[in-house]
């Protein structure tokens, strides 16, 4: 089966071919003019996936080696997401399956980005624990199967990726927030300052992040001041305090579901202190995804897409946009 996937979930353009469960093309076009506003503005990335989808849909056909007519379905995301962009790629999507007539299937972001793992690794057993950190959630599910997830806990306010990007803000750095707190944190010390985690007490599997963005935000005010500590050592110290709390959360999970595998899904997975101190958390068998496939991307849209073709799921064309989908 060869199937196409397309995903404009937020500010990625991006489209990919997967048959028989190989990854053939995987293209990505990334808006990075979000970053002179400090964030994503939706008008600006819906009219840029207008504009460059169908070039970026034919670059992964013609990169993949096939023709549009070898196509067997298309895979497209629904949500979660947002709205107008979300909109672009499935009128897209749609417009394709009717032309073509061939099926479609409506797929789930969070959904993809746990299954973005096996890409990696293919051999990759159920059940297993799943951090799932990115811009917009911060989630752990334990993964039974495909289609049986259980919501183990989430973020209460703000997802990690958002606390990365809300203090980056406050520091004077750029957007996206994770890579460049990362980047200005590297020769610091993570243990400058004693930022507060958030662990809601001793057997909470949910998250808080909107004190510790407070908490830099008035340390700031103080040390903008008195020029003591250096931006190096700020920046290291809280994107320590964001993976102390991700960590305890998850070795918590894996206590209480006696999992054997852990899985880490979403952008923040390309976080590589985040690797480094999970790894050293915990004794269990731990995988990560490619780079690649850590932030959005069509390759695991399309090979989520091909499971769910095997099931016989067919979304139809009356399917809609869903902004806050959830997965369970």
């Amino acid at each position: 089966m060869i199937v196409l996937g397309i995903e404009t979930s937020c500010d990625e353009t991006a489209a990919s071919i997967c048959s028989n469960k190989k990854i053939l093309s995987n293209i990505v076009s990334s808006q990075y003019m979000h970053s002179d506003y400090g964030g994503v503005v939706p008008e600006i990335a819906s009219r840029e996936h207008e504009k460059y989808l169908n070039i970026i849909v034919n670059s992964a056909i013609t990169e993949s080696g096939i023709k549009l007519s070898n196509l067997d379905a298309i895979a497209v995301t629904q949500g979660p997401g947002l709205a107008g962009t979300l909109l672009t790629g499935i009128s897209f999507a749609k417009g394709l399956s009717l032309s073509l007539d061939i099926p479609i299937v409506a797929i789930n972001h969070l959904e993809a980005h746990i299954f973005a793992n096996f890409l990696t690794e293919p051999n990759l057993k159920y059940p297993f624990v799943c951090l799932l950190v990115s811009g917009g959630h911060t989630q752990l599910w334990h993964v039974k199967n495909i289609n049986d997830y259980y919501l183990l806990g989430e973020t209460l306010d703000d997802a990690a990726g958002e606390a990365f990007d809300k203090g980056a803000r406050i520091l004077d750095l750029g957007y996206p927030g994770g890579p460049e707190i990362e980047k200005a944190g590297i020769n610091g010390n993570p243990k400058a300052i004693n930022f507060p985690r958030s662990l809601l007490g001793n057997n909470s599997l949910d998250f808080s992040f909107s004190g510790l963005k407070t908490s830099l935000l008035y340390f700031m005010d103080k040390n903008n001041k008195n020029k003591v500590f250096s931006t190096e050592d700020i920046a290291s110290s809280y994107q320590e305090a964001i993976i102390d709390a991700l960590c305890t959360k998850l070795k918590r999970a894996v206590k209480f579901t006696k999992t054997e595998r852990c899985v880490i899904a979403g952008g923040v997975a390309a976080n590589a202190r985040l690797r480094k101190k999970i790894k050293s958390s915990l004794s269990i068998d731990l995988y990560f995804p490619s780079l690649k496939y850590c932030t959005d991307n069509a390759a695991m849209i399309s090979f989520l897409g091909e499971m769910k073709l095997s099931q016989d799921v067919n979304s139809g064309l009356n399917f809609s946009v869903e902004p806050n989908l959830r997965l369970v």
